[in-house]
């Protein structure tokens, strides 16, 4: 019995020690676990504030070369799609824009260089039609331009039920009663807030901007919908001709454009169109090993000037290709 009693004792140490051993391992590894995933977490937020900073970086490389445009325009200073700024930059490492100021460089700056990707576009916001031009500043609609963005619909084939929600609405959110007053959106793809459907605003999207202010229609950089839109009187075919003379020569001025069309052009004048813009998109999108962040600012060229008024910054999951039909960055 003697016997049978030390080895129970025996056994239940023998377990007891085991156990413990387990429990050891385990709070070990979850304190390793925890303390890689806190490493790996601050290793991420890193790697994102520094990418923050390098599309900062880029965004400011946009600006320097429109304030340079602004600078080198001449007397009329057009805005075309034959200029520097309007030449997307294909997916680049960064060692090639830095590469020759890169003396005194450690060993890890120049590896992150390497690693860097960047790419993107500047767009003219003029060669769009502006959603802000559709109402007056007392909320009534803007009839003339109420016209523009029937034809803009009509040529999408969009459904005109969907124009009158959206000139309603507009007209609601400038109202002076604050609580039948629908939130003002401030971007275009937020239209979907004034009850459009999100597969117009898709189609839409391309074609038109807002602006915080009412602009003018870019005839340099309009596409072949704006065109036909804000030139009430013209077919497509006219549309496609005008962007087919511009390419061969950018046009200087409006008469410029009445004197290359064959046919009287109506409703042409200074008050509606401009061969200039002042507000402009500015996309940039950096790859950083799985890492792909995309920042989007709206910036404001007054003169030399060129100043950020709103900034979007998001993370993306899949590579991307910039629009080549689109007016891009540098």
């Amino acid at each position: 019995m003697i016997r049978m009693r030390s080895a129970a004792q025996h056994g239940a140490a023998l377990v007891m020690a085991m156990l413990t051993v387990a429990l050891v391992a385990t709070l070990a590894a979850a304190g390793v676990w925890m303390q890689w995933r806190a490493i790996e977490i601050e290793s991420i937020e890193r790697q994102r504030s520094q990418a923050h900073w390098l599309l900062l970086g880029a965004l400011d490389w946009a600006r320097l070369i429109l304030r340079e445009d602004a600078r080198t325009g001449g007397k009329q200073n057009q805005d075309h799609l034959a200029e520097p700024w309007a030449i997307p930059l294909m997916e680049s490492r960064l060692s090639t824009f830095v590469g020759a100021n890169a003396e005194g460089w450690t060993g890890s700056e120049a590896q992150l260089a390497d690693d860097v990707y960047l790419s993107g576009q500047i767009s003219d916001m003029q060669g769009r039609l502006n959603i802000k031009n559709l109402t007056e500043s007392n909320g009534d609609i803007h009839k003339p331009t109420l016209v523009l963005f029937t034809r803009l619909f009509e040529y999408l084939g969009l459904p005109l039920a969907e124009l009158q929600i959206l000139t309603r609405q507009l007209s609601k959110a400038q109202s002076a009663e604050p609580s039948a007053r629908p939130l003002m959106p401030q971007r275009a793809e937020q239209l979907t807030w004034l009850g459009i459907s999100g597969s117009t605003v898709r189609a839409l999207t391309p074609h038109i901007g807002l602006l915080p202010v009412r602009t003018l229609v870019n005839l340099n950089t309009a596409t072949e919908a704006v065109l036909y839109a804000s030139v009430p009187g013209i077919d497509i075919s006219a549309a496609q001709s005008l962007i087919k003379s511009r390419s061969s020569r950018p046009f200087e001025d409006i008469e410029d454009v009445r004197q290359r069309f064959k046919q009287p052009i109506k409703n042409l004048d200074s008050s509606t169109h401009s061969v200039n813009s002042s507000y402009f998109e500015v996309r940039g999108r950096l790859r950083w090993g799985q890492l792909m962040l995309e920042e989007r600012s709206l910036v404001e060229r007054n003169g030399m000037n060129v100043a950020t008024l709103w900034s979007d910054r998001g993370q993306l999951a899949a590579p991307w290709i910039p629009n080549m039909g689109a007016q891009p960055i540098k």
